[in-house]
This record gives C-alpha cells, sequence and structure tokens, in this order.
C-alpha cells in the first residue's frame, strides 16, 4: 500500500518538471536578505521563521491544500481558475473583472519568467568567484558566461525538450539531497536555529523592526519563486506526485535554510552564503557542486520557458491571445511545444535583462513582484470560488492566505523604483497585446457582422439551383454555423463561386480542458453540409488528420481575412498583430496548396 502511494517515478519526474525555480531558491534568498540587513542572531531567526512560515502558507496551504483541489480533468492555473468562476458568476461587470484579472495574472507570470532564467543562472555561475584562482572574475565575464548559458538553452527549444528531460529528474534529486544534507552539516555548528519553526520569532522580527522588518518581506519572498508551478503543472504529471515531491521537497529546502541560518551565524561575514557553507563543508567537492548548481539551474529555467509556452497556448486557445505558429516538439507528449517568436522574444528579454543589471544581487531588487501580483490573483479566484460554493473553512483559510500574499504583495511595492518596474514593463507587453487583440477581436466582429442562418439558407438555395456548380467540396470555417462569417456570402453571392458540395466547419472549444469529439456531416439543404468538431481549450489536434478520418475530402478551403484601414495607434497595431500572426487554417496546418483566403476591407 505504501508503495502504491508513493509512485517515485512520477515523484521524480516532477521534481525534475516543476521544482526547478523554487528548488534553486536557495542560491540567492539568504544572501539577498542579509545583504540589506545585519546577520544578528535574533534577525537571523526572525528571517528563517519568516522563510519557514511562508513556504507553509503560501505554498504548502495555497497551492497544495487549496489550489489544486480546484481544477478541470486535472489541469490547474490562472485559466483554469477562470473558467471555473466564470459560469458561476451572474453579474457582466464581475465577469469583466474576472477576465481582467485573470490577463493581468497571465501577464505577470511571464514578467516573472523572463527574470527567473537571468537571475538563476547569474547567481549559479557567481559562484566561480569562491574557486581558487577565479577570485578576480571581472563581472562583465560573469554576465557573459551566463548569456552564453541562457543562449545555448533558447537555441535548444526548437529540438523539444523530451530528449533531455528524463535527465532532469535525476538531477535534482541529487540537487534536492545535496542541499539537505550540506544543511544537516550546518547545523550542527548552531542547531538553536530550529527553534524558529516556531512563529512566534517571525512575529516577533515584523513587531520588532517595524516599516523595515515589513518591507523586508519583498525579499522573503524569494524563497517561494516558483511556487505556483505546483498548480499550473499539474496537468502534466497529476496533483498526486506534485503533492508528494512537494513534502520531499519542502523538508529538502527548510534544512538546508536552516543550515544557512546557523553557517550565518557562525560566520557572520559571509556573503555568498550557500556557496561559502558548501565551500567550508567540503573544500574538494565545491566545484561538483557549482556545476550541479549550473545544471540545476538550466532546469529551473526550462521549466519556466515550458510553462511560459504553456500559458501562451492557453490564451491562444482560449482566445486571448492572437493565433502564433506551434511546433509540437514530441510525438508522445502533448505538453511539449515550442513557440518559435515567444522563444526568441523571452531570450532578448534575458540577455537584456542581464545586461541591466549585472549581478544576481541586483536583480533580486526587481524579483518578486510579479510573483506577488501572480499569487494574490490566484488567492483572489480561488475564495471567490470556495464562497460561491459554500466551502466555509476553506474559505476562511482562504482569506488568510489572501492576507499574506496581499501583505508581500504591498511590501514589494516599494522594489518599483528600484527595478521592481523592469518585471511591470516586461508584463505590460503581454498586458497590452491582449486588451489590444481582444478588444480588436469585439470590434471587428461588430463591423463584420455575422449573416444569421435563416436568411443566408433562401439565398443559398436559390443561387445553387441557378449556377453551374464546381465538381468536388469546398471546405468554409465558422465559429457557429448559425452566424455565417460574411466572407462565405460574399464568396458564393457576390462571386457565384458555390460547389456541389460545400461544408461548414466549426471548430468548438468546450469547458474541459482536453477531449476530441466530432460527429458525420449534416446536411442542412442541398449542398450545404455542417461539420462540427468539438476540443477542450488546451487540445493540440491535427484538423486534416480529422477531416480525414471523417472522410471529407475537401477541394479548396476558404477562409476569411481582414485588411484594417485605421487612423487610430492602438487599432493599427491590432492591424499589425492580424497581419504578422497566421490564419486559422495556417495555425491548424491545413494543406496549403489548397487555401484561399477571400480578404473584406474593414474601418475601425
Amino acid at each position: 500500500m505504501f508503495r502504491d502511494y508513493f509512485v517515485m517515478p512520477a515523484i521524480v519526474k516532477s521534481m525534475g518538471l516543476v521544482f526547478g525555480d523554487i528548488g534553486t531558491s536557495p542560491i540567492y534568498t539568504f544572501t539577498a536578505i542579509f545583504f540589506l540587513i545585519p546577520p544578528t542572531p535574533q534577525n537571523v531567526m526572525g528571517i528563517l521563521s519568516l522563510i519557514f512560515w511562508t513556504l507553509t502558507i503560501l505554498v504548502t496551504v495555497q497551492y497544495t491544500f487549496l489550489a489544486m483541489h480546484l481544477g478541470k480533468k486535472g489541469e490547474g492555473g490562472t485559466i483554469v481558475l477562470k473558467e471555473i468562476l466564470l459560469p458561476m458568476l451572474k453579474s457582466s461587470n464581475q465577469i469583466a473583472f474576472v477576465s481582467l484579472i485573470s490577463i493581468i495574472g497571465i501577464s505577470l507570470f511571464i514578467g516573472d519568467g523572463v527574470i527567473t532564467p537571468a537571475i538563476s543562472i547569474l547567481s549559479a555561475v557567481e559562484g566561480v568567484l569562491l574557486v581558487p584562482g577565479f577570485e578576480n572574475t571581472a563581472q562583465v565575464l560573469l554576465m557573459l558566461a551566463a548569456s552564453v548559458i541562457a543562449i545555448c538553452l533558447f537555441a535548444f527549444q526548437a529540438r523539444g525538450t523530451e530528449k533531455v528531460a528524463w535527465a532532469f529528474g535525476p538531477v535534482m534529486v541529487i540537487w534536492f539531497a545535496v542541499l539537505a544534507i550540506s544543511g544537516v552539516i550546518a547545523l550542527s555548528g548552531a542547531p538553536q536555529v530550529l527553534f524558529a519553526i516556531n512563529p512566534m520569532y517571525a512575529i516577533n522580527y515584523l513587531l520588532h523592526n517595524g516599516l523595515a522588518g515589513f518591507l523586508i518581506l519583498s525579499s522573503v519572498i524569494l524563497c517561494a519563486t516558483g511556487g505556483e508551478a505546483l498548480y499550473a503543472d499539474m496537468g502534466h504529471l497529476g496533483r498526486k506526485p506534485i503533492v508528494q515531491a512537494w513534502y520531499l521537497v519542502f523538508i529538502a529546502l527548510a534544512i538546508n535554510y536552516f543550515g544557512q541560518g546557523a553557517f550565518l551565524i557562525t560566520h557572520p561575514d559571509a556573503q555568498n552564503v550557500l556557496f561559502q557553507m558548501i565551500n567550508s563543508e567540503a573544500q574538494l567537492l565545491y566545484i561538483p557542486f557549482l556545476i550541479l548548481s549550473i545544471a540545476a539551474t538550466v532546469i529551473a529555467s526550462q521549466a519556466m520557458i515550458s510553462g511560459i509556452f504553456s500559458i501562451v497556448y492557453q490564451g491562444i486557445t482560449t482566445r486571448v491571445l492572437p493565433l502564433l505558429r506551434i511546433e509540437y516538439t514530441s510525438p508522445h507528449l502533448r505538453s511539449q511545444i515550442y513557440i518559435d517568436s515567444v522563444n526568441w522574444m523571452l531570450l532578448f528579454a534575458v540577455l537584456l535583462i542581464i545586461l541591466v543589471f549585472k549581478s544576481s544581487n541586483s536583480l533580486t531588487h526587481a524579483y518578486g513582484l510579479a510573483v506577488c501580483g501572480t499569487m494574490t490573483i490566484t488567492s483572489i479566484l480561488i475564495i471567490w470560488i470556495l464562497v460561491l460554493r459554500g466551502e466555509v473553512l476553506k474559505s476562511l483559510i482562504a482569506g488568510f492566505v489572501f492576507i499574506v500574499t496581499g501583505s508581500f504583495l504591498i511590501s514589494n511595492l516599494h522594489k518599483i523604483p528600484q527595478g521592481g518596474y523592469w518585471s511591470l514593463l516586461i508584463a505590460a507587453i503581454p498586458l497590452g497585446i491582449i486588451l489590444i487583440y481582444v478588444n480588436g477581436q469585439k470590434r471587428l466582429a461588430t463591423s463584420l457582422k455575422p449573416v444569421p442562418l435563416d436568411e443566408f439558407l433562401p439565398k443559398f438555395n436559390d443561387l445553387y439551383k441557378s449556377v453551374n456548380k464546381i465538381s468536388g467540396s469546398a471546405l468554409y470555417f465558422a465559429r457557429d454555423f448559425r452566424q455565417i462569417p460574411q466572407y462565405i456570402p460574399r464568396t458564393m453571392f457576390t462571386n457565384n463561386i458555390v460547389y456541389e458540395e460545400n461544408i461548414i466547419i466549426s471548430i468548438i472549444r468546450t469547458e474541459q480542458p482536453f477531449g476530441v469529439t466530432w460527429g458525420v456531416t449534416r446536411e442542412l439543404t442541398k449542398g450545404l453540409s455542417i461539420f462540427e468538431i468539438y476540443l477542450g481549450y488546451m487540445e493540440i489536434v491535427d484538423i486534416s488528420t480529422i477531416l480525414k478520418e471523417a472522410d471529407i475530402e475537401e477541394k479548396t478551403i476558404f477562409y476569411g481575412m481582414e485588411d484594417i484601414v485605421t487612423n487610430h495607434v492602438a487599432w493599427k497595431i491590432f492591424g499589425a498583430i492580424k497581419h504578422l500572426t497566421p490564419s486559422v487554417v495556417q495555425f491548424y496546418r491545413l494543406p496549403s496548396d489548397k487555401i484561399h483566403g477571400v480578404v473584406t476591407r474593414v474601418e475601425l
């Protein structure tokens, strides 16, 4: 029974795919905090207590206890919470508010995702400074090394991570084991730090240090960065192995942080705490540990990149982001995708961040704000769902967690002028694109008002009887066959292009994350049929294969294109987005030799 409960292969895999970011936080968290405050025993005990209870409340309670019990077919993330909540709301204002904050959450996640590779890789590379002979290595060389590692990492994305993903888990298992062992060794120097498990040390620290104590929360949050991955990546491996792995990861992290606290009490002059602790414990093993730390930060960065690809794909399939070219890098794992434009934009942003901030310590001033924003939005959505479901006890617990996450967010606001504005600037780019795209699509829908089916059918019947028909079948795409897009009557009634068989294809996204169903073609009238395909909102499919399996042999595929004319800056951007992104038929990789676009001029 014990063996059935703990499924080790899934646990090991989740350590590699989910816990890279939070697992590498010990590299820089303690160093960042005690760069700002003196390492007195009282401060060390207070900070250790804050870290322990931050991991407990923000990660264990918010994600493993509350969020991970909310999902659809095992899927998690901000978009999933939104999809759960929206059907429960009755007010249009509430629906608009939930949609807006979920979009902000997506944008902040992307903003956080740019800083994660930069700070993780830089902090690991800076461990070289403790290697004899490399103590005076110029910071520009460390920046160059971090940039080269980042370029190699992003360049590899197009090949897919499936080929190396098998190694991620074992590497991270070794990493967490080393963290735990080094923590135990360091604890022997000052075992009294274990008393910091008592939350009174955290409370007393905050009470006795006033505003400065409250603001230090903006650095304490660094220990929980990556915690949101537990929920966001739930669909890849399932809830159980992620929760089970978190118990082990939490123990390893807690032991290591307590070990770093003990080391700092006995070595108050330490500046790069984790690396100096390892170097003092086993100098001969320091270089292997340095290599291991770089590997762990690369894995952490990979997890964040894959997470952003998944978030962008969710945004595309739920129609809040424009269609982008997507490569499927694995024939077996539907989560393994590659989005070329997103990949290179991320790399550019990561290199820019490294160039601007130069060191990992400087980067801590920018890191954490976006994380807290995402966690707070998640907390709001969780409370709302639980209240509407009438789960009183969980609602009260979620309310307490919201107070904590809100406190961390407020404490991080002071980082904005110190560099935190960079994460907001980065997040503003996808936020702006989403808002312009969503509102542009609404304006476009208003301008291109569809023709109701009951108005379309009589005209089609008259035309079908009176014109010479082209042999074969033509496909047309419409979200809802009851509302015919304008390009279809324009093709038929204006240009008199009518095939023997005209089939309207509707691709309908369901409220479930996965699942693909379709039926036989249904004839609406002689010469006109419909074919509906129902897809989960995270489903990746090959439409051409579905059409073949349904015995649909198309001769031509028509689709609508818009030529947007405007003097408004926002709509010019919208027009550029529509021009640069693929059409629905290109997105679903339908045969290019059969595609014909029908252009409609639209003034916005």
